[in-house]
Parts: structure tokens; sequence; C-alpha cells
């Protein structure tokens, strides 16, 4: 396993990491048993970062780790996330006393005294414009609660605006071959500052991988079933805002990048690590075979110049204006 500092913390974690969203709920049947085994399996592989969140699966995800992780909190760091629980738009939620009280609640599901990495989960731009979230956040810092605090963001504007923040420590963004808009001002910003990149949604949803068509059917409970126009959440954290239909067509134009790397799956995910300003890439999970198929990335070659510009030219010439709302 190769590993990066998340910014100018002491953070020093997996490039390859992963995201609990998927074990936690939302993507349809999932196996506690699996999800563990998946989860040690990781760990036994040198995987020493998990993000999760307070809402996926209402603290399942969370309680999960707790499990996979005990005796284990020196070496394993878990970044999770806070405010979707309530009502994003209220200024109440980000009081002291709300944000103490996610922090305490994720702490207990956790089974930790202290949150490696506590993360705004994709606030309002006009939360972030108060900007007294982050004096909550500071609080919290001094007590011990949290070692690190960053922001997951939807768009490169609410990023921005997070940059200008002394103590944000990490950004989460959605980056991969179809949503590559971060490269142009925010990632070398970031990287200026010392604040560190999580790259979500590496395979768009699964798009990337390669294997769906346009009647690839979803269960009741998947997001890719009820959120492909943004009907429960941003759109983009669904087919990275493309729709099934389109994100098929898009990536059938992209098997060529897995020519000498063995899947597409493992080649996306290697595309992402190509870019020095990655932290780590979080891809989701439910089985074994996933986390063992993402690992292999590490064992793929790189991309040359040539084949580095084919992707940015294909992102600027035919994905950029498909995207649906604002990032």
């Amino acid at each position: 396993m190769n590993y990066r500092q998340i910014g100018n913390t002491d953070l020093k974690v997996s490039e390859i990491s992963f995201g609990t969203w998927a074990i936690g709920g939302a993507w349809g049947q999932t196996s506690n048993e699996e999800s563990l085994r998946a989860l040690d399996y990781a760990i036994g592989n040198g995987v020493n970062f998990f993000d999760t969140a307070d809402i996926y699966g209402d603290g399942h995800s969370e309680e999960l780790l707790a499990k996979a992780t005990k005796g284990k909190h020196e070496d394993i760091h878990i970044a999770t996330k806070f405010c979707r629980a309530g009502d994003v738009h209220d200024p109440n939620t980000y009081s002291i006393e709300s944000v103490t009280k996610y922090c305490e609640d994720s702490l207990r599901r956790l089974g930790r005294e202290q949150i490696d990495l506590f993360q705004i989960h994709c606030p309002p731009l006009e939360i972030l414009k108060d900007g007294q979230v982050f004096d909550v956040l500071d609080r919290l810092k001094k007590q011990g609660k949290i070692r690190y605090y960053g922001v997951s963001v939807e768009t490169v504007e609410e990023g921005l605006l997070c940059l200008e923040q002394p103590n944000v420590r990490s950004l989460q963004v959605i980056f991969n071959i179809f949503r590559q808009k971060p490269l142009d001002e925010l990632f070398p910003k970031a990287k200026e500052k010392g604040v560190g990149i999580i790259a979500r949604v590496p395979l768009a949803s699964g798009l990337l991988t390669g294997k769906f068509n346009v009647d690839t059917k979803f269960e009741t409970d998947d997001h890719r079933n009820f959120n492909q126009g943004g009907e429960a959440f941003n759109v983009g954290e669904t087919f990275a805002g493309l729709g099934l239909e389109k994100g098929v067509e898009l990536a059938g134009k992209l098997k060529w990048i897995a020519e000498g790397r063995d899947n597409m799956t493992r080649a996306a995910l290697k595309w992402i690590l190509e870019h020095d300003e990655i932290s780590c890439v979080i891809p989701g999970f439910k089985t074994v075979a996933q986390v063992e198929d993402n690992l292999q990335t590490m064992n793929v070659s790189g991309y040359t110049e040539e084949e580095m510009l084919r992707l940015k030219r294909f992102y600027k010439e035919q994905v950029h204006e498909a995207i649906k709302g604002v990032y």
C-alpha cells in the first residue's frame, strides 16, 4: 500500500481508502457479515482510512466501523460527517449544542474518544458564507473531541469558500474522469494552502466500471434508482449528474482505458491517483471481491501524458455540457 498525507495534517492515509455509504444503506441490499469481512480484508491489506457519516444507515456504517476497528484506533483513521440528520438550511443545525451532539453521537457509535476528521456534510452555500460553524468546530477541536475538520462540498464555489477558512484541513469532492472541473482552480489553490483532497464518487456510482447498460435495474432503496434527477439530494451524487443512459453511452467510449490495466474500475481509480493533489480516493464497497478489485489498482500501469490529454479533451468536448446541476 502507498500512503499520502492529508494536506498539512499528520494523518498519513492509504491512497486507496474506502467510503462506507454503501454498507450503511441507500445502495440496495447489504449483509453485515460480508461488510465486516470486507472491512477486515481492507485493513489486512494496508487500508488505514475510512470515510463515513452519521446518516449512512442512520449511523449503521459507523457501528460497523466500530466493530471492525476495535482495538485499532491508533492505526485506523476514521472521518465522519454531520449536519444532514437535521435541516441543513437552519443555522441552529450548526450551533455549538447541535454540532456537539452530532459529534458525541458519532463518537459513541464509533466507540472512540476522538474523531480523526470531522466533516460538514455538503452544507448550503449560505452556511459556509456565514462561517459560524467553523468557530464551533474550532471549539470542539480545543476540547479534544475532534483532531481535524474539513468539508464535503458539491461545487467548486463552495470548495473555494472553504479554503478561506484557516483551519479547514480537507475538502471532499466528487472527482472522476466524468467530473474534472476541480482541476482548473480548486485543486491548485487547495495544494497552495496545504488542504488535502479526498476524492469521492470515483467510479460515478458504478458507471466507470463499464458493467452497466441502459437496461440495468437497481433496487428500490438504491439511490441509483430514486435520485437520478436529484429528487432526494444533489444530483451529482448519482451517476456524477449524467443519468444512466448518457452515462452508459459515455462510459462505452472509455473502454480503451482498461487496455493494459486489467479492467475499467482499476483504470478509473488509477487516473484519479495520477493527480498529486489527491490525498486519497474512497470508492464504496459491499463485498470482499469489490475491495480486492479496487486494491489491485496499485498494481496497474499509470497513464502517459498523451492519454491524460486525451481524457481531458474527452471531458471538455463530450462530458462537461451533459452534467446536470451546479458543480
